[in-house]
């Protein structure tokens, strides 16, 4: 071999890091990082679920701990809309944190926030749940601003492409509808429109099952900022940055997470 010629090493192909809610050291295959692939082998976190809580306790505390190591402060109060278990679980311990849900206790709907909780909320996590809202959705982008103290948080996720210039609704005049068929044969949306004319779709996606996971409609990256600053919030950005420390390497420029200000 000569002598002056450097031989460089191929890149490690497998990332460390600690797992931000339950305190895991992983390893894990770089390829194996995606939005929806389980990366710790404890809790079974994805990067998207990581992302989220890495950056509310960026936000709120300063810094990626794990969640059991986050300073107690119970004077921050929060929810979660259909929140996963296992960082909900552990949130709840450290802040005024409430996971709530659209069909069963606590019950919470985005888009009806009464006069006796608005501006209650420091924060909201908000993971691929706008997609499946009624339309209009400016009514759930409206009622997060109007929980939220000024100033609050809204972290979110939802799905949304980048080829594509407006949302796109899948049932743009839904009225009085049903779900019809099965699994097995499929389903079918029936829906009679305000005019009175019925309308049946098929080809429905569902994310996870059948009810209220429908999803209603695609949203393209710049409509979903611009809902946001229609509904009143601030300091609307795109949080793209990777967070090596807690293994959130962005494979992909597409359904990132969106940091709001009230």
């Amino acid at each position: 071999m000569d002598p002056h010629v450097s031989v460089v090493a191929p890149p490690d192909p497998t990332v460390r890091f600690r797992c931000n809610i339950c305190g895991n050291d992983c390893q894990c295959p770089r390829d194996r990082l995606e939005r929806e692939t389980a990366s710790c082998d404890r809790c079974g976190s994805t990067l998207r679920m990581r992302s989220i809580i890495g950056l509310l306790t960026r936000e709120l505390f300063g810094d990626l701990r794990p969640l059991e190591e986050q300073p107690v402060r119970k004077d921050i109060r929060g929810v979660g809309l259909s929140d996963w278990v296992e960082y909900a679980t552990r949130l709840a311990r450290v802040v005024d944190y409430d996971n709530t849900f659209y069909h069963q206790e606590p019950r919470l709907d985005i888009t009806q926030i009464g006069d006796d909780i608005a501006g209650s909320c420091d924060f909201i996590i908000s993971t691929d749940v706008f997609e499946h809202v009624l339309p209009p959705v400016s009514k759930a982008f409206e009622g997060a601003r109007r929980l939220l103290k000024p100033g609050g948080l809204l972290v979110m996720t939802v799905p949304y492409a980048l080829e594509v210039s407006h949302t796109v609704e899948h049932f743009p005049d839904l009225h009085e509808w049903c779900l019809e068929g099965d699994a097995v044969s499929g389903f079918r949306l029936r829906n009679r429109r305000r005019d009175g004319v019925e309308e049946v779709f098929e080809n429905l996606v569902f994310h996870g099952g059948p009810g209220s996971t429908l999803e209603m409609r695609l949203f393209s990256r710049d409509s979903l900022l611009a809902e946001l600053r229609a509904a009143g919030f601030s300091e609307v950005r795109i949080a793209d940055e990777d967070l090596p420390e807690i293994g959130v390497h962005w494979p992909c420029q597409w359904s990132l997470p969106v940091l709001a200000r009230a």
